[in-house]
């Protein structure tokens, strides 16, 4: 389980479908009811056959989705935001590096149903650096599992082949 960008799958046809008939409609559509919205637009999407289709739409950063997305993004993220509240962002430069990134979830065992909760996590610094916290808790001194998901491990290299590798060999570095 985990996610990975760019999406080779994500192709210029599907990105103009998408532009027009998911993103742009979704917008026009909230305007006419007078919601007009400035933030984040999460689209969880799937591509089928008959095309790309709506799974969820969410008014926050999709994660693990988001995990790599960030480490591409060259422009300040405090920027964008800031030009998405302010209306400006059509005249604001989003910048992405020409890079990828892949993101392997670390799941507690049994899950998504029945999984235990409490074992202790244990990374070296620098896996950490890259690991984004989802299922844990701190106690006292302690880093301890306490959901399914417990963790993102986010890799960037040159090539998708390349992060998936460097993200992999991040993850056989934990344990819980």
């Amino acid at each position: 389980m985990g996610t990975f960008s760019p999406s080779p799958f994500y192709t210029k046809e599907v990105d103009e479908f998408c532009r027009k008939y998911i993103y742009q409609a979704t917008v026009d559509a909230m305007k006419s009811e007078d919601r007009e919205f400035k933030g984040i637009i999460f689209f969880g999407l799937m591509l089928t056959a008959d095309g790309p289709k709506v799974l969820e739409y969410n008014a926050r950063f999709g994660d693990p989705e988001t995990q790599v997305v960030l480490p591409l993004l060259e422009s300040d993220l405090l920027t964008v935001m800031q030009a998405c509240r302010n209306g400006t962002l059509a005249e604001t430069e989003v910048k992405f590096s020409n890079g990828a990134a892949c993101c392997v979830i670390m799941a507690s065992s049994g899950y998504p149903e029945h999984y235990e909760k409490g074992f202790a996590i244990t990374m070296p610094a620098e896996t950490a650096a890259h690991t984004y916290v989802a299922g844990a808790k701190r106690e006292e001194d302690r880093l301890l599992t306490s959901g399914g998901r417990v963790l993102g491990v986010t890799a960037t290299g040159p090539s998708l082949r390349e992060a998936i590798r460097r993200s992999y060999d991040a993850a056989r570095h934990i344990s819980f």
